[in-house]
């Protein structure tokens, strides 16, 4: 249990800097009164999620169901699995794959989609909605809904999230300082990004009082990975290219059957590619089921390349960001050079 960190209006109070959010108390205000008056909640975060579209929603359902609310939540992706990594949150009961979901929702909540196509096979149902918040934090989300909660100097969408459980009147308890907690530590890199502030560290704090086992977390998100993960990993590598401050490698469909691996296991490898010291922007091609690139870049702080992938149809912020390609990897990389040039 976390104390009581509210104000005298029964706010989170700006003192204990919960995330020091720039969402306007009016939009706070609005979801609340929104979520108050609904029986049904429809969640929903962008496809392929990691660990703070998965664990923002989740922690959301938790509070929303010990409200009495029906909770359905669900991300868009034609093969509708939860990824490995995250098969460790809890809640994910409340999951239902898109066929199962809403088909016209009252109230829709998304987390950290940046876009509307970020939805996936949600995209009709999130139109057809009537109420739609947004919650995220990326720079590039311009507001697809019919409420905005949107603050692209929080660390990650659990920050938000937190912030609405506590406008909620709710209290933190391990379930749901689990998913927050995924949420945080993914989107900050363990607290390694730029994007760690004091207040990240005082909201970790309070997520770790609820008798978290923060080593067992991190063991699940970063040291767990089947044998041929590094067989793929090694063929990636093995074809890296560095030219004048920029790394980048791809890996195929191809490389993933023969080791029987899914695409969501192919997370990790920006991560290992942007360490690479002569680059400033590291760039990892992953081919997915559909014979599409979905492209991951990195940059240390120098060349934006949120802006590089918003040209290019994605987005993010700047030091992460990505986006899909549907051309070849030459082509592909041709015009993220270009674009990179340009910023």
């Amino acid at each position: 249990m976390t104390p009581d960190v509210r104000d005298r209006a029964g706010r989170p109070s700006r003192a204990n800097s919960l995330t020091g959010t720039a969402v306007p108390e009016a939009a706070w205000d609005r979801a609340v009164r929104l979520i108050g008056q609904a029986e049904e909640i429809a969640l929903a975060c962008h496809v392929t999620p990691d660990g703070d579209a998965l664990g923002s929603m989740l922690a959301v359902g938790f509070a929303l169901r010990s409200m009495g609310k029906r909770v359905v939540a669900s991300f868009g992706d034609h093969h509708f699995v939860v990824p490995r990594l995250l098969r460790f949150l809890p809640g994910q009961e409340m999951l239902v794959p898109p066929e199962d979901y809403p088909a016209a929702p009252s109230l829709m909540i998304t987390f950290d989609a940046s876009t509307f196509e970020r939805l996936g096979l949600l995209r009709d149902n999130t139109a057809r909605a009537r109420e739609v918040i947004v919650m995220d934090h990326h720079p590039s989300n311009e507001g697809f809904g019919t409420l905005s909660l949107i603050d692209s100097t929080a660390a990650a969408t659990a920050m938000l999230a937190e912030q609405l459980i506590y406008r909620l009147r709710g209290r933190l308890d391990r379930d749901i300082a689990t998913c927050l907690y995924a949420g945080l530590v993914t989107d900050t890199g363990s607290f390694r990004h730029s994007s760690t502030t004091p207040a990240v560290h005082q909201m970790a704090a309070r997520l770790v009082a609820t008798g978290l086992r923060t080593d067992e977390i991190a063991r699940e998100l970063w040291d767990r990975s089947p044998f041929g993960y590094l067989k793929v990993l090694a063929a990636a590598l093995d074809r890296a290219v560095l030219e004048d401050g920029l790394v980048w490698t791809y890996v195929t469909r191809v490389d993933r059957a023969a080791q029987g691996l899914p695409y969501a296991e192919l997370e990790g490898i920006i991560d290992i590619v942007r360490r690479t010291d002569e680059a400033e922007v590291a760039v990892v091609l992953k081919e997915d089921d559909h014979g599409h690139w979905q492209v991951s870049t990195r940059s240390k702080g120098r060349a934006d390349v949120g802006a590089v992938c918003a040209a290019l149809g994605g987005g993010g912020h700047h030091n992460a960001a990505g986006y899909t390609s549907y051309d070849s990897v030459e082509k592909t990389m041709a015009a993220f050079r270009r674009e990179l040039g340009k910023v």
